[in-house]
């Protein structure tokens, strides 16, 4: 939520990174008074740098999430055989 009576914003909608849909710019009031396109064209030129996340990041990702998946199926198989031996 956003809290504050007057704020300029500038959404970028299309966006040349896959792993962003949208990118919302929080104008600073003492800039309120420049023209729109070159708010527009400053926003888009940092959205556009914006590129990928670096690759540690994604190999970390991928790490837990398959950390994630493997204590779940273990946890799975330790459940199944506790009821096996009870039954």
């Amino acid at each position: 939520m956003i809290k504050g009576v007057n704020r300029q914003v500038v959404e970028i909608t299309q966006t040349k990174c896959e792993y962003f849909e949208k990118v919302l710019f929080f104008i600073k009031p003492e800039y309120a008074a420049t023209s729109e396109g070159t708010l527009r064209e400053r926003a888009s030129l940092i959205a556009d740098s914006a590129g990928i996340p670096p690759a540690s990041k994604l190999k970390r990702q991928k790490l837990l999430s398959a950390l994630k998946l493997c204590a779940a199926a273990l946890a799975g198989a330790g459940v199944s055989a506790a009821i096996s031996l009870l039954l």
